[in-house]
């Protein structure tokens, strides 16, 4: 596990520093930190796949450094006055937007582990004039708030890089407030793939490995305590490999985390 996770930190920390040089450039088509799938020419990752509109007064560094899969802050349908936090929240870009769909009376926390990351979303922030904003380090699998603290849990391609989904799916669970949402982009694998073809189909760092199938997902999530869970493939990333859109539901009436385990 600490292989892994030290693998992604470096690759992330790497394009958190070449953002800050590369700010005046055109974004990239990044794939999750540089490494694409095979079938690099149908890998769609980053600020394109964003409506250009709701990218008015987002810095352009939090733009270059978006190697999302998906727009998570659609996916979730956030409302004014909501409390959302963002797993690996990066360069902040969907902190940023989510705290302006969310308005001056909600609050947009993000967590990531990679210190260059955090600089910059903080740096981001500042450009943008965020003050409902606050970027946390920590892992997605030990989130660093407390329980029931947040309305919504998006996420941007994040999840399939952890070594240890049940535990970041378990701590979505915690932080969500009873009748709290989960709405994350990801990318995921047709059933039919086995894990060694999904290996063969890039690197953690590319989101493809490490990626859980649609029926591992819902059997992930309904073992959390989630309900209403749902995995909709929206685009080819490599044969067999989509990206994905995940929603679920925390029960207005959860049962604690102690008796999810």
């Amino acid at each position: 596990m600490g292989d892994v996770r030290d693998e992604v930190r470096r690759r992330y920390a790497e394009a958190a520093t070449s953002v800050t040089r590369a700010a005046t450039a055109a974004p990239a088509q990044d794939c999750c930190g540089g490494t694409c799938g095979a079938d690099a020419e149908t890998t769609r990752f980053g600020a394109s796949l964003y409506d250009a509109t709701a990218l008015a007064g987002i810095p352009v560094e939090a733009q270059l450094a978006s190697l999302g899969c998906g727009n998570p802050v659609a996916v979730a349908d956030l409302r004014p006055g909501e409390r959302v936090l963002d797993l690996g929240s990066g360069g902040g870009i969907d902190v940023l937007l989510s705290a302006r769909r969310v308005g001056p009376t909600g609050f947009a926390h993000g967590v990531d582990m990679t210190d260059e990351m955090l600089e910059l979303a903080r740096d981001n922030a500042a450009r943008a004039g965020a003050t409902n904003v606050a970027f946390h380090r920590g892992t997605i699998e030990d989130l660093p708030l407390p329980d029931a603290s947040v309305d919504v849990v998006i996420s941007n391609c994040v999840v399939n890089l952890s070594p240890d989904k049940p535990r970041v799916l378990a701590e979505a669970f915690r932080v969500l407030a009873p009748g709290g949402r989960l709405g994350i982009s990801d990318v995921v694998a047709e059933d039919r793939l086995t894990p060694e073809q999904r290996a063969k189909r890039g690197s953690y760092v590319g989101c493809i490995a490490g990626a859980l199938s649609q029926s591992e997902y819902v059997a992930l999530l309904a073992a959390s305590g989630f309900v209403e869970a749902d995995v909709t493939l929206t685009h080819a990333v490599a044969d067999g490999m989509h990206g994905a859109l995940v929603r679920a539901t925390k029960p207005a009436a959860a049962p604690t985390t102690e008796e999810n385990r």
